[in-house]
């Protein structure tokens, strides 16, 4: 019998999912059928400190305290009822990055989070001692830079761990991490699921001089599958989390996960063949491969999908920021002329519009790098828009060459997969901010990668309601049933998505852009030396 809302949180039938973005805490809780029926959330910041990006652990604990709390509320507010007890939680947040602690449990230095660049020399030695890239955020890059500066932390760590193996640990007592987020502290050996030993071996060869007390293994996270026990919420643990009490101990935690796994699962894109490209202030992409790249190319970033199949990732640190500024700067002018300015119709009629020009962009050329770009090489950025005389200057035009440049530079990632790697993909689903507009930023993605797009109703509930999906697959999974079967036939029977497929013409404009994109990117580099 399906419960309402109101029945389903009082008989402790509710699942949490609870995800620490870079700039709010979410937390979603949703019902029987998976669906959401109360959200809460708290907004924070990341603070500079000693030149490295951080969060206290303060603001962790208070952060997740007031996002229970506005859950709390709102669901008496909805409801009239609290929230004793849950079927299951799940907490993810953002991947990566560097928490080491003592044998007392104590952090040794600020959490390093995946912002920083201070690890340049460790994930270009680990890449090469590896052959496998290594990024700079993932924390094997961290931990070896703190090894390769002499930091003195080191020779205390007793274990090391990221942001959503942190607060799992801290509620459940168990020191352990989804396999999708311990793919970004170490490779996975995707024949055993766990980490590689042969680059553990390699990894305790290199620093064997500095004779620290610890060997990898040691101080890393158990690794664990979606749908694996992951331990249950202890008494501490619910004090951590609900400071009013209410919450009982006992309620099944499954692993912990980073953005990347339940940004997967929210798209139900886990399956071999499918993908997912999330595209706002920055963009990614996730294509979930069959087998391994033929060799490690340095922007493209392997991790893996909560359940374990290998994902090339190609990460881009720019998307829509600079596109917003133009719209903005046409918000300004609208105001001008003392015309009332809804920002959906203004975005709807700019985007639309820009469907109506060249498929090439006329010549025009766009570069959106408020920040550097590690893909094109580029250290910093500076925004830029390009044209000769000649070209096809007009507004069509114009808001085409920024469309096509919020997902260039992940073109050219997905162009090493999809053309030298000759990577088969049945489905890839886009959700952010790019897709707002209904039918554009698909059609442009399309034409960029040369893939159907599909965007669904409910990609917008993003990571806290991924994790919340990894929380119900732990207790409701029927035996042997596979994380994407229980996707496909427990979450999105009925949300297929809305499927674009690209046109020859479009296809044929974005490669004519993108070659004329590249050749100019010694502009883009002049500009970042001269401005």
């Amino acid at each position: 019998m399906k419960l309402d809302a109101k029945s389903t949180i009082e008989t402790g039938k509710a699942i949490l999912g609870i995800e620490l973005g870079s700039t709010r805490i979410k937390a979603v809780l949703i019902d029987q059928e998976n669906k959401p029926i109360a959200q809460g959330s708290h907004t924070w910041e990341n603070q500079l400190v000693n030149g490295l990006w951080t969060y206290s652990i303060d603001a962790i604990w208070s952060g997740l305290q007031d996002c229970y709390a506005d859950l709390r509320s709102n669901v008496k507010k909805l409801y009239d009822t609290e929230i004793e007890t849950l079927a299951a939680i799940g907490v993810s947040a953002m991947m990566h990055g560097y928490m080491p602690f003592n044998e007392k449990e104590e952090i040794l230095v600020p959490f390093r989070t995946w912002r920083n660049t201070n690890t340049g020399r460790a994930a270009a030695e680990l890449s090469e001692l590896f052959v496998y890239n290594i990024p700079l955020r993932w924390s094997i890059s961290h931990l070896y830079q703190a090894i390769l500066d002499n930091e003195a932390h080191v020779k205390d760590i007793k274990f090391l761990t990221t942001l959503a193996g942190y607060v799992h640990w801290q509620i459940t007592g168990e020191k352990v991490l989804g396999i999708g987020d311990a793919s970004g502290m170490l490779p996975i050996d995707p024949t055993t699921n766990n980490y590689s030993a042969e680059m553990v071996a390699k990894f305790d060869n290199l620093i064997a001089s500095k004779e620290y007390s610890w060997k990898l293994e040691d101080i890393l996270p158990k690794v664990l599958s979606a749908g694996e026990n992951a331990g249950v919420l202890t008494p501490e643990g619910c004090k951590k989390l609900d400071a009013s009490g209410h919450l009982k101990a006992g309620i099944p935690v499954c692993p912990p996960e980073g953005d990347a796994g339940t940004g997967m699962v929210a798209t139900n894109a886990v399956k071999q063949r499918t993908g997912n490209v999330s595209a706002g202030t920055s963009s990614f992409s996730m294509i979930v491969l069959e087998k391994e790249l033929s060799k490690p190319y340095e922007m493209i970033d392997m991790v893996t999908t909560p359940d374990g199949s290998l994902v090339a990732m190609v990460h881009c640190n720019n998307c829509t920021s600079d596109l917003n500024a133009w719209v903005n700067l046409f918000k300004e002018y609208q105001e001008l002329l003392g015309i009332p300015v809804d920002m959906d119709e203004l975005y709807g009629k700019l985007y639309n519009i820009a469907l109506t020009g060249d498929t090439d962009c006329g010549g025009l050329l766009s570069y959106n790098y408020i920040s550097g770009e590690p893909v094109t090489g580029l250290a910093e950025g500076r925004p830029l828009f390009v044209r000769s005389a000649n070209d096809k200057f007009n507004l069509a035009n114009f808001m085409r060459a920024h469309l096509y440049a919020s997902v260039g530079v992940l073109k050219i990632g997905n162009d090493i997969l999809f053309n030298e790697e000759k990577i088969k993909v049945d489905r890839i689903t886009g959700h952010g901010g790019l897709f707002r507009t209904k039918g554009v930023g698909q059609r442009v993605l399309a034409a960029a990668i040369n893939s159907p797009i599909s965007v669904m109703e409910t990609a917008g509930e993003g990571g806290a309601w991924g994790i919340a999906l990894l929380g119900s697959y732990l207790v409701n999974k029927k035996k042997g049933q596979s994380l994407a079967d229980f996707l496909d036939e427990s979450v999105f029977v009925s949300d297929a998505g809305v499927e674009v497929s690209p046109t020859p013409e479009d296809v044929a404009g974005f490669n004519t852009y993108i070659e004329s994109y590249k050749a100019g990117l010694p502009i883009e580099e002049a500009a970042v030396k001269f401005k």
